[in-house]
């Protein structure tokens, strides 16, 4: 019993004991540091770096040209108590509410029609994923001309006996113009998304699906939707982010100034025009902060309602 139990011992690897094996995971710990540290410095100097110096900022009141003040809360007092900071909200809610959907729905409906077995499938899935990699300055520009009281969508309205209205001119209609961009623009990369994931789903769960009588819409809805919420999951929270914090497309098409009658001023946008159109980077800071805690508020809120309605996250 004794010589199998030795050689079973001596067959065995031998692992570093007592302080031999600490020594050595703190080694290999040391060395697992030393490789995250550059991601760890470039998230700091580029990302919390500029988020916590922008909360030290919301504090004081500066204007780029003179000392700091502290005001301690009044920034943020003055800010709630401005009817351009409201408005700034409202659009950029009501930005995400719309354009979040749409472009989901879009995108998933392009993914599964460019999943099927259809001739120039490569071409039409370039085309819809083409204004995803495209410059958003370049398209604005490009969508100001179709836009204008005398572009091709008023010409196009033409034919049918319809008088197209200034679509960048009118209240009305200017915020829903570029919502319209956007989507277009972002459905193809969230198509690219939604390919991936259908292309994951096991093509036997379709198969028993048929066999058991269910068509394709209740396979789309039983099968492919549940199955798809991680990336639905993505897409919505990365949609939300990308939607609230929507700068060059206002910027551009409005030309800096968020009009007509300030229709298009987003809550990015009136930051930019707090720190260099009106020099006042406290009001700035502080409606950076507020539009951190929207977003946190947002995405948390995204979270809770996924994990609540569905079961594969």
């Amino acid at each position: 019993m004794a010589s199998i139990e030795g050689a079973g011992s001596s067959s065995l690897p031998a692992f570093p004991k007592g302080n031999a094996f600490r020594r050595r995971a703190r080694r290999e710990l040391g060395v697992g540091y030393m490789f995250t540290l550059p991601s760890v410095l470039l998230l700091f100097l580029f990302t919390l770096g500029p988020a916590l110096y922008s909360l030290y900022l919301s504090f004081f009141s500066w204007s780029l040209l003179n000392h700091m003040h502290f005001v301690g809360w009044q920034n943020f007092v003055q800010l709630f108590q401005m009817p351009l900071f409201w408005i700034s909200v409202r659009n950029s809610v009501v930005f995400a509410l719309v354009v979040v959907p749409t472009q989901t729905v879009v995108a998933l409906l392009l993914a599964a029609i460019l999943n099927q077995n259809l001739p120039a499938r490569g071409f039409f899935r370039l085309a819809f994923f083409f204004p995803a990699v495209s410059s958003s300055a370049v398209i604005s520009i490009i969508f100001m001309w179709i836009y204008n009281k005398f572009g091709l969508l008023n010409g196009f309205l033409s034919v049918f006996g319809i008088v197209g209205p200034d679509w960048l001119g009118n209240p009305s209609f200017a915020l829903s113009s570029i919502m319209l961009l956007n989507i277009w623009t972002t459905s193809g990369y969230f198509m690219v998304v939604f390919l991936a994931g259908l292309q994951a789903i096991p093509a036997e769960m379709y198969e028993a699906a048929a066999i058991d009588g269910a068509g394709r819409w209740r396979s789309f809805s039983r099968i492919t939707v549940p199955l798809l919420s991680p990336s639905t999951f993505f897409i919505v929270v990365m949609g939300i982010v990308g939607t609230l914090q929507m700068f060059d497309q206002s910027f551009i098409m409005s030309q800096g100034t968020g009009g007509p009658l300030n229709s298009t001023t987003t809550i990015v946008l009136l930051i930019y025009q707090f720190i260099f159109s009106y020099g006042q980077v406290g009001y700035g800071a502080a409606a950076t902060v507020l539009l951190f805690l929207l977003i946190l508020l947002a995405t948390l809120a995204t979270n809770w309602w996924f994990k609540r309605k569905l079961d594969y996250l």
